[in-house]
């Protein structure tokens, strides 16, 4: 636009004309319209994968007048920073965690329903032998990602364990920072998932401990309020979506496994056990809930939220 601006005040002019020409047809509902859905493919996201792979959410939206984006913004607080903004109308596998911190500071976001469980699949990393107990964690440096289902994993395992928060210090590092931090002996622990942990445990490192009796590690399908205007039975589709590539992937299962092997550059072998440890069932529970509003709790003890909002006012169907 730069060039153009610079180049002379016809080419400026004619730009301004093209600018209302295009946009003005898609605000007045005519033409297709922009709907940008989250990518998400670590740690193991297959349906995301199949959708984006063999164009379901486009098959879907396209006859609706819609034209598919799938920026790929794996944080969750970025996710919503983005849906704010109005880039994003979709944040397909975020975080509880992050998704009602959001909607406590007045994000107006929404939950279609559940992404995926697989509490197994977060962990806390470490690699030196005298770390036996989470007890021996104490006076250690642990990283990974803050306001995230790893923080909230970390401090369930610290409570369970009779551990004071402030007696481990907790260094904010993104997932694939702090497993190298830990292979390089600077940090005790790494708070890890997907391909980064693996890649961790195949140089040396081992779980301390993971999800499992401590957290349901709840991902959601979030949508914006106001893309539910435009439409209505946004959630619906989303989640029809989210059934057919898991039917895809049962049905097609090496073709599956191959798909999501060449896009999360993990072997098929590993493909195959990591997916065992995942419940991509979207239907909302009443677990599901209970789980929420233990994260919402956990978000207000941890003194990152400061207004508690209720996740069962946030589901739409």
């Amino acid at each position: 636009m730069k060039k153009m601006i610079s180049s002379s005040f016809r080419i400026f002019a004619l730009a301004g004309l093209l600018a209302v020409f295009f946009v003005l047809p898609v605000q007045a509902g005519a033409g297709e319209k922009p709907l940008a859905v989250t990518y998400v493919k670590s740690p193991l996201n297959i349906p995301s994968i199949i959708e984006k792979r063999l164009g379901f959410l486009e098959a879907e939206f396209g006859p609706l007048g819609y034209t598919l984006s799938h920026p790929e913004i794996t944080s969750g607080a970025q996710q919503t920073q983005a849906m704010a903004a109005g880039s994003v109308q979709v944040a397909n596998c975020i975080g509880g965690t992050s998704l009602l911190l959001a909607a406590s500071q007045g994000l107006d976001i929404k939950i279609a329903g559940i992404y995926s469980r697989a509490p197994k699949t977060y962990s806390l990393l470490v690699k030196d032998p005298s770390i036996k107990t989470i007890g021996d964690l104490k006076g250690k440096k642990v990283a990974g990602p803050k306001g995230t289902v790893l923080h909230q994993l970390l401090l369930a395992g610290l409570r369970k364990a009779d551990v004071p928060p402030l007696d481990v210090e907790h260094i904010e590092m993104p997932i694939p920072t702090a497993t190298a931090a830990l292979m390089s002996g600077s940090i005790d622990g790494a708070l890890a998932a997907g391909p980064a942990a693996l890649k961790a445990i195949e140089g040396g490192a081992r779980v301390l401990f993971d999800g499992e009796g401590l957290i349901e590690a709840t991902i959601l399908i979030g949508v914006s309020a106001k893309a539910l205007e435009d439409i209505p039975d946004l959630p619906r589709r989303m989640l029809d979506v989210h059934r057919k590539a898991l039917a895809y992937a049962a049905e097609n299962p090496e073709e599956a496994t191959k798909i999501v092997s060449e896009e999360t550059e993990i072997s098929p072998e590993q493909v195959k056990e990591m997916a065992k440890l995942y419940d991509f069932d979207p239907e909302i529970r009443e677990q599901d809930i209970k789980e929420l509003e233990s994260t919402m709790q956990f978000l207000i003890d941890a003194e990152l939220a400061v207004k508690y909002v209720d996740p069962a006012s946030l589901i739409v169907r």
